[in-house]
């Protein structure tokens, strides 16, 4: 095989790469280029495509948030026609708050006395935010998992370049691998278990972007 027929997908898990640039304080993640990070991974690989995965964020019902992401996301993908995103969904959920609940068992068993007003309004504020919502990311995973291996058996690519720190991704890393391709997992941030099921796991430094800002 020559150096120019080792096709170069890349897979990016859209919220974990985010939170990755974020906690290592990167500054101006908007501007990143993603025509050159995909350029200085690949190196001598010929990189065919880039596959950008976020869920949607119309549900949330904040005009200010799926605005952001519009335009984020044609930003992005005028950057090359390499470069596609492709939407999961985002679902409401109601947890338990926990911090609410431990506020109204202190006060419970508060043992000094203040203003009866003051306590029952803190009781009521524990029981108002007694149980919370929540919004949470669904299908994003699940598309990323399924289209590297299907796109592998499908010989669509020769290395694939998982930008993720998140370890559910291992079975589909292995079973990429078992058909016979190259895995590379790339993130700011560290993952013990895609390091040790992917060819290689690159964990990026601040100053690896710096060539990278458009």
């Amino acid at each position: 095989m020559s150096q120019n027929s080792d096709r170069a997908i890349f897979f990016i898990d859209g919220s974990n790469w985010y939170h990755s640039l974020r906690g290592i304080g990167l500054d101006d993640v908007g501007r990143l280029s993603y025509l050159r990070i995909c350029e200085k991974l690949a190196g001598q690989r010929t990189w065919i495509a880039t596959r950008y995965y976020i869920a949607d964020v119309g549900a949330m019902g904040s005009p200010k948030l799926l605005g952001d992401q519009t335009r984020f996301l044609s930003q992005l993908q005028a950057q090359d026609s390499r470069i596609s995103a492709h939407m999961g969904r985002i679902e409401p959920r109601t947890t338990e708050n926990e911090a609410a609940k431990e506020l109204i068992r202190y006060l419970s068993g508060l043992k000094i006395r203040i203003p009866i007003q003051v306590y029952k309004d803190l009781v009521a504020l524990g029981h108002r935010h007694a149980r919370a919502k929540i919004f949470v990311e669904k299908a994003v995973d699940v598309q990323i998992a399924v289209d590297m291996v299907s796109m592998a058996t499908r010989d669509e690519y020769d290395s694939a370049y998982l930008l993720s720190a998140d370890g559910d991704f291992t079975p589909a890393v292995e079973t990429v691998r078992a058909i016979g391709k190259k895995v590379f997992a790339a993130s700011p941030g560290p993952c013990r278990r895609l390091s040790l099921s992917a060819n290689s796991y690159i964990r990026l430094k601040p100053a690896w972007f710096d060539s990278c800002f458009r």
